[in-house]
């Protein structure tokens, strides 16, 4: 929505050749990271294995995040190679690009209203309780379901909600799940003719951490806000914090900007965030101290029952 006192928070702005070549460097520096984790989940070591396979894990949370700008359209000044660098990226995760991008706009606009549906299928709108944060947070049955939806696409049963897929949006979802299944057969085969070893390192010990670590990016941004309100000053939160957390959520630790104006390159929301400091209710200095106030909030809430 637009604000009725919309400053620079809700400008719009296009992405340049500059912000273009920000993303770029933001990839090379997630292939170069992910190399390494790649070398050191393959040492003998033990230690070098842990630090490899936690390292994977954190990049394959990146991945996810940069992928949300890509879907957002933000990344590039043409259209075309969002969907290209995109599928790709969500890949580690069993992330869908076109089914992302789909129910993610949609939240965007029915943020606030009923409607409201996010991709990651955690809802900051229902009690809040350890049990249903522990859910979320090792939310492994989504990956069954993509699997599920993969051989759905391999055998010609797709299936999407009324309304939810165009027939352009559903033929783009059907190839990307194609594209996975071949990625979940090659993994499959490797592990069939002795390189298991191989996969649990690079792929599944580190998807196994990173389910849970993309919990925990993902949450704050809309919990223990005001749900009632298509307001984007008081149902969302940013947390300002530092140029390591930045850099790994991509920007959307600043999500009170990124909701203000979708479209805009998330390296360029820093700038608008002093308005936000000014005018938005849940303003947070760093991720401590939201899951600090989490946590009082989960106590509180206990002893209320």
């Amino acid at each position: 929505m637009t604000h009725p006192a919309a400053g620079l928070l809700f400008a719009r702005a296009r992405t340049s050749a500059a912000d273009e070549r920000v993303f770029l460097i933001k990839l090379a520096l997630l292939g170069a990271l992910t190399a390494i984790g790649v070398a050191l989940a393959l040492r003998p070591e033990p230690l070098a294995l842990i630090a490899g396979v936690l390292l994977l894990a954190a990049m394959y949370t990146h991945a996810v995040e940069l992928q949300h700008q890509a879907l957002h359209h933000s990344a590039f000044r043409a259209a075309w190679p969002h969907r290209l660098v995109g599928v790709p990226l969500g890949l580690p995760l069993l992330v869908v690009y076109t089914d992302y991008r789909v129910r993610h706009l949609q939240h965007h606009r029915h943020l606030g209203t009923p409607n409201d549906t996010e991709f990651f299928g955690f809802d900051t709108r229902k009690p809040l309780t350890v049990a249903l944060l522990l859910r979320g947070m090792f939310d492994y049955a989504r990956l069954f379901t993509v699997v599920r939806d993969v051989l759905r696409a391999a055998t010609g049963r797709q299936r999407s909600e009324p309304g939810h897929l165009s027939a352009t949006m559903r033929r783009r979802s059907s190839t990307e799940h194609l594209i996975l299944g071949a990625l979940l057969l090659a993994a499959a085969a490797l592990a069939a003719t002795g390189s298991h070893d191989l996969v649990l390192r690079i792929w599944l010990l580190p998807l196994f951490f990173a389910v849970p670590l993309h919990f925990l990016v993902e949450l704050p941004e809309h919990i223990l806000c005001d749900t009632d309100t298509t307001d984007v000053l008081r149902n969302t939160r940013s947390i300002r914090g530092s140029r390591l957390t930045t850099w790994f959520t991509n920007g959307n630790n600043l999500h009170i900007e990124h909701h203000a104006a979708m479209s805009v390159p998330l390296n360029q929301l820093p700038t608008r965030h002093h308005e936000v400091q000014q005018r938005a209710v849940h303003v947070e200095r760093t991720y401590f101290d939201f899951y600090r106030t989490l946590w009082r909030e989960l106590r509180a809430a206990r002893r209320q029952r």
